[in-house]
């Protein structure tokens, strides 16, 4: 069995939870595979990875044929293996070294049972929708997929932009606001729900639409299914616009051609048994708590 482990910024005072999780893998006897930048950070500062197999793009992690993708960091370190992983339907296994953790949900105190977990198959494999833009340009290279979600917003500017907005062909609505949201049930929990949108489920077949500080207070998020194709056109004061895949960002212009759609493929996340969204949903919103006592 092969895993990798792979996290976007690594810092030193993570370092235990990196070696609870090494010798947890040894343990089991997992060999393992490091992100390159990951281990160049350990190697400058003196902590040696010997002659570790390491990988840095999606087509080196195919090469790796592992079991399981392991994100150390926050959720936007999750959002990133997006674009190592793609279509390859490797499981991703998220460790939490950031603040609120929905994605990456696992605490050091819990990796020792994680992995044995893991060995043993007491898990369920949970698929998560994605969003593919298609745009006139070949915005985002080989990976416009996004897990949380695609946005449009002014830049530079204080002054909000028009977003014209069809649904599979059909005139939906124009916006007036600072941006516009589309965000897949995983992203409903994001930004879309910091302006206004609802929590939607996993599995829900849903995409929802947020405005950013919309002028017109009537306008308000909305719920559609995932099976339509939204395309935008953008106008405003100024020459350019910026436009979102989750944590990775493109200048657009008026003339730019936008549409996204659900992606052909989902991302696949190991959910171990004792674990769900519901259960995450009262751990990290404090549901259910009276916090003024």
């Amino acid at each position: 069995m092969k895993v990798a482990l792979y996290s976007r910024v690594f810092k030193l005072d993570d370092l235990p939870v990196l070696q609870t999780l090494i010798r947890s893998l040894e343990e089991q006897q997992i060999d393992f595979y490091l992100f390159a930048d990951m281990a160049q950070t350990l190697n400058e500062h003196g902590i040696q990875t010997g002659d570790r197999v390491l990988f840095s793009d999606h087509e080196e992690l195919l090469s790796c044929q592992v079991d399981a993708f392991f994100c150390l960091g926050g959720d936007g370190t999750f959002l990133n293996a997006l674009t190592l992983v793609r279509d390859s339907g490797i499981p991703l296994i998220g460790i939490n070294l950031g603040r609120l953790g929905f994605l990456a949900g696992l605490e050091e105190s819990q990796i020792q049972s994680a992995v044995a977990d893991f060995v043993a198959g007491r898990y369920d494999i949970e698929e998560r929708a994605l969003l593919q833009l298609e745009s006139s340009t070949g915005l985002f290279g080989d990976c416009p997929y996004a897990l949380n979600d695609f946005t449009i917003l002014k830049r530079d500017t204080s002054s909000m932009i028009t977003v014209d907005a069809y649904m599979n062909g059909d005139f939906m609505n124009t916006y007036w606001a600072d941006g516009l949201i589309v965000a897949t049930p995983t992203g409903s929990t994001g930004y879309s729900l910091s302006c206004g949108g609802p929590i939607v489920f996993p599995g829900s077949g849903n995409f929802v639409i947020s405005p950013v500080a919309p002028h017109n207070l009537g306008v308000r998020p909305i719920v559609i299914p995932d099976k339509s194709v939204l395309s935008f056109e953008v106008t405003g004061r100024t020459d350019s616009f910026l436009c979102t895949l989750d944590s990775r960002f493109a200048t657009i212009t008026m003339d730019h051609q936008l549409a996204v759609r659900r992606a052909p493929f989902s991302l696949r996340l190991i959910q171990f048994h004792g674990y769900s969204f519901l259960s995450t949903m009262r751990e990290k919103l404090a549901w259910g708590r009276d916090l003024r006592n």
